[in-house]
């Protein structure tokens, strides 16, 4: 239940203060980043971020385990907040969903980082470490596509992702400034 813990009556400066911060939280709507509490940086949005994979510091193959790094890259004119893991969802050649399992935490090549809040700047970027297996198993999943959510997003970014996935198990760490793949 919401109460109104103001005194009353309002005085002429609370009541422009309370019309800036109602026409202020307006504003924010129509911005590339969903708003957060006030004072804080906007937590970052699909439609100002890109995914992409890299391959940086060379692919990661060993003992039927792939793996490689996800990058999002703020694409917005703004700020914006990461924290935490991302969602993940393979689709097939035709975008269709199949069947996914997704681990939270350290990956067959990478240790987890941990949660942390990343403020990410216009063209910068937060990295995460994702790994599968492609070992022979009764249930392959050949995908095409993954689909990515952003922590404390719902809406999602589709990149490409030709790949064998057994059982579709992937993991994935938290996002990081940066992923060491020494």
């Amino acid at each position: 239940m919401l109460r109104n813990t103001l005194p009353l009556p309002l005085t002429a400066a609370a009541s422009a203060a309370a019309i800036a911060v109602v026409a202020a939280l307006g504003a924010a709507g129509t911005a590339s980043a969903a708003p957060t509490a006030a004072g804080k940086t906007p937590t970052c949005d699909v439609s100002g971020l890109k995914a992409s994979l890299t391959d940086k510091g060379g692919h990661q193959n060993g003992m039927s385990h792939e793996g490689t790094v996800l990058v999002l890259t703020n694409t917005s004119d703004r700020t914006c907040a990461l924290r935490g893991y991302p969602g993940l969802q393979l689709e097939d050649a035709q975008h269709n969903a199949a069947t996914t399992n997704t681990t939270w935490g350290s990956t067959y090549f990478i240790p987890d980082p941990g949660k942390n809040t990343l403020l990410v700047r216009p063209g910068g970027s937060a990295e995460a470490a994702l790994a599968w297996a492609h070992a022979d198993a009764p249930r392959m999943v050949q995908a095409g596509y993954l689909r990515v959510t952003p922590p404390a997003s719902r809406g999602f970014l589709t990149i490409p992702f030709e790949r064998v996935v057994t059982n579709g198990d992937l993991s994935v760490t938290a996002f990081a400034r940066s992923i060491d793949v020494s």
